[in-house]
């Protein structure tokens, strides 16, 4: 998609010549209503039908990207959706989502708070169906009519997400999960309504025996509603758990617009005014205090300081600016005050772009189909035409119409998939609450079969494998001066200043040798370093350039030039006129990352290192902890290129970062794992966040993933298996109704049981999943 709402392209058919260059505007509509990703696929295809347009509709993202001539009436479009059986709603303007930022205005929310609702309400009036109809000493005189009270709003009303789907489906001649969900819900009803009514289910005193055996049932004294109310609670309560994941996938493109400034200091005559960021235009100039994040992108009119573009850039030093350098907005401004001109604003700023990329990402992910609904697609119409064909048979093979009805409805109602509904939902469940006891958050289903596949693993330098923190690595003092003393002099005076380089010198001086002095006297040499007098000495800290003409001393040069070959920055520092000695400063490795990339390699992945720090940091890095591959010194939209580029050789990559530079990076990869330290945008942008903040949880991450994969497969496996081997018996009638709720239950304690061995699962141990 392109960076712009609109651009102008070639002409569509280039192979007539008079035809003038068309304008074409690209759109996003928001699509409801969809369950599935055959929706996706019919939605697209009716909307490619329409004269001029071209769309693409995304389930994961439930949205369709509209491309049609300028001036084209989208409310075609729109009703083109309605009529296709789903809601689509053009994109807001854009002052309107700030008019009500709870949330709570957006019609995803408040289909998420429906979806509840219908939960809680069917599941209050099932449990006590359900229990009647299983334990029959609490079946009193007419508790099957209680029971149809409370199950008709459950089969009805809570089931008519499925049967609404199914009804749509219907009219496009396909069939779905919900086709035979709903299907199976309401044989169950339809059938307990005729043995109440026109059976002898409905007598007074009549009880369900709980039998387990196998016997022709004539089925006219049999009520199935505690089938109807359960099946339609548990199915429920894994499409609310389903969309509330794919739901919370969106959030990214919202943390980045948060992690921009909301205010601005605009300068107007000599005058500072407090105004609103989306003020601001091209050419304005404002005022960034020190601690203030940037509004916009500009450049720097005067004044001089550090930038901490680290959530941008992916660089771990402050940058040093003045005038005339330009400045990204949403950075922080992390020293003196800076007057800057803006040269970009709104959607043209290097955030905005960022959060494009973060969509186009998502949006080009293709979405992994659920395993239930990939074999639904033969299982369905195969249960259906054995229903059907089960009612032939008996009534041609002269059998009364009493019996054929029964054991064709009993096809539809075993094979209803109960278990289905608790299958994925539960293992997950306990998969993630296992994870959360780890540090470890996934998402949604739709995570986990990329881990599975995964081979290259691509790790950010900052704040992953390293602490992100500025740290003391190194003091080196001249000959004949003593290590306290410099330690001493140059931590009381960094004490001084707010810049973050200074902050770890004199947290590293602090720790060592104490309480430090109170200078008598300081300056901040704007752009160079800090000059001051502490105990009586004229101490200056910084870059060489403070000690004027006076040369370091050999052995002082020879180490600053090897601090600096491996990336580290150098504080000189000096007194009296000359250099005393070296202050080296630089991020710190993890001590866990080293164990961590080779417990990756164990699980047979490829580590390679992407950074926007410079090669000389990323190589030491490197080195330190294993790595044999490194990309450094990438812009934000080149590390999603990276990955695009692995991804284009045939590698299925796991993305691993923290700040908002990795964002576009880690929604294009195949799995996105941020550190639960960085930015919010990351963790939303992932697919897995690892809360620990330890490098290590990413292996078990992948592992516990994998493990709740499987689980979800032999929980579907078992499911689809109880029904294929119980629909003969339904089919030749042998299926007694309490054998059948039996069974059914069964199938349900299997597939909770087999999902909570997943709380064994334990982090820190090598070896596959």
């Amino acid at each position: 998609m392109s960076d712009a709402p609109s651009r102008t392209e070639e002409p569509v058919d280039r192979e007539t010549a008079d035809l003038e260059p068309v304008d074409l505007e690209t759109v996003d509509l928001e699509i409801g209503g969809m369950t599935c990703a055959s929706c996706a696929m019919r939605i697209e295809k009716k909307l490619n039908r329409l004269d001029g347009v071209t769309a693409s509709v995304n389930y994961a993202t439930e949205k369709a990207t509209v491309t049609a001539p300028a001036g084209y009436d989208l409310q075609t479009v729109v009703a083109e959706v309605e009529r296709t059986g789903y809601t689509a709603a053009l994109p807001a303007p854009p002052e309107e989502p700030e008019a009500g930022d709870d949330g709570g205005t957006d019609p995803r929310d408040a289909e998420l708070r429906t979806l509840r609702d219908r939960l809680v309400v069917s599941a209050v009036l099932a449990v006590p169906v359900v229990l009647l109809a299983m334990v029959p000493a609490w079946q009193f005189t007419y508790w099957q009519w209680a029971s149809l009270a409370l199950a008709a709003p459950v089969a009805l009303w809570g089931a008519w997400p499925f049967h609404r789907a199914a009804w749509v489906n219907l009219r496009h001649g396909a069939a779905t999960m919900d086709t035979l969900i709903s299907m199976g819900v309401l044989a169950a009803f339809g059938w307990s309504l005729y043995a109440l009514f026109l059976g002898t289910a409905g007598e007074p005193g009549m009880t369900h025996g709980f039998e387990l055996s196998v016997a022709p049932s004539d089925g006219a004294a049999n009520i199935y509603l505690e089938v109807a109310a359960g099946v339609t609670v548990f199915v429920l309560a894994g499409r609310w758990f389903e969309k509330r994941s794919r739901r919370r996938a969106g959030a990214a493109l919202r943390a980045l617009l948060e992690l921009g400034a909301k205010d601005v200091a605009l300068l107007r005559d000599g005058v500072e005014t407090r105004v609103p960021v989306a003020e601001l235009a091209v050419g304005d100039e404002f005022v960034v205090r020190p601690g203030e994040k940037i509004a916009t992108d500009g450049v720097v009119v005067s004044g001089s300081s550090a930038v901490d573009a680290s959530m941008l850039t992916g660089e771990s030093v402050p940058v040093e600016v003045g005038a005339g350098d330009a400045v990204a907005g949403a950075t922080v401004n992390a020293g003196g005050r800076l007057v800057v001109r803006a040269t970009q604003v709104g959607a043209d700023t290097q955030l905005a772009r960022i959060a494009r990329l973060v969509e186009d990402a998502q949006s080009g992910k293709a979405e992994v189909q659920r395993l239930a609904d990939r074999v639904a697609g033969v299982f369905v119409p195969v249960v259906i035409g054995i229903a059907v064909v089960t009612l032939g048979a008996w009534l041609g093979g002269g059998f009364p119409a009493t019996s054929a009805l029964t054991a064709a409805v009993a096809v539809l109602i075993i094979a209803c998939p109960c278990a289905l509904g608790l299958a994925t939902p539960t293992a997950l469940l306990v998969g993630t609450g296992r994870g959360a006891q780890l540090g470890i958050l996934i998402k949604g289903p739709q995570v986990l079969e990329s881990t599975r596949r995964v081979d290259t693993v691509v790790l950010d330098k900052t704040g992953t494998l390293t602490t992100g923190a500025m740290t003391l690595q190194d003091v080196v003092p001249d000959d004949g001066v003593a290590r306290a003393d410099l330690l001493r002099l140059a931590g009381a005076l960094e004490h001084a200043s707010e810049h973050p380089v200074a902050r770890a010198v004199a947290a590293g001086a602090a720790q060592e040798v104490g309480t430090l002095p109170a200078p008598e006297s300081f300056e901040s040499v704007q752009g160079v370093g800090v000059r001051g007098l502490v105990d009586g000495y004229a101490v200056v800290a910084g870059r060489e350039s403070l000690l004027g003409d006076q040369p370091l001393p050999a052995a002082l040069a020879r180490a600053k030039a090897r601090a600096e070959v491996e990336g580290r920055t150098v504080v000189v520092v000096g007194w009296d006129g000359r250099a005393r000695g070296l202050l080296v400063v630089s991020d710190t490795v993890r001590p866990t990352s080293a164990a961590a990339v080779s417990r990756l390699r164990a699980l047979g992945l490829h580590p390679v290192l992407l950074t926007g720090d410079n090669r000389a940091v990323a190589q030491q890095v490197a080195d330190a902890v294993g790595i044999n591959q490194v990309v450094a010194e990438v812009l934000p939209q080149d590390k999603a290129e990276v990955v695009a580029r692995l991804q284009a050789q045939g590698k299925v990559v796991a993305m691993v970062g923290d700040g908002v530079n990795d964002a576009p990076a880690l929604a294009q990869a195949d799995l996105g794992l941020a550190m639960g330290t960085g930015t919010d945008v990351a963790i939303e942008a992932a697919d897995i966040t690892l809360v620990r903040g330890d490098v290590e949880a990413v292996v078990d991450a992948i592992r516990l993933a994998r493990r709740t994969l499987g689980t979800i497969k032999g929980n579907l496996f078992w499911a689809f298996g109880y029904n294929v081997a119980a629909i003969p018996l339904a089919a030749l009638g042998l299926l007694n109704p309490m054998l059948a709720g039996a069974a059914m239950a069964f199938s349900s304690v299997f597939v909770v049981g087999n999902s909570l061995r997943l709380r064994s699962f334990g982090g820190r141990r090598t070896g596959a999943a």
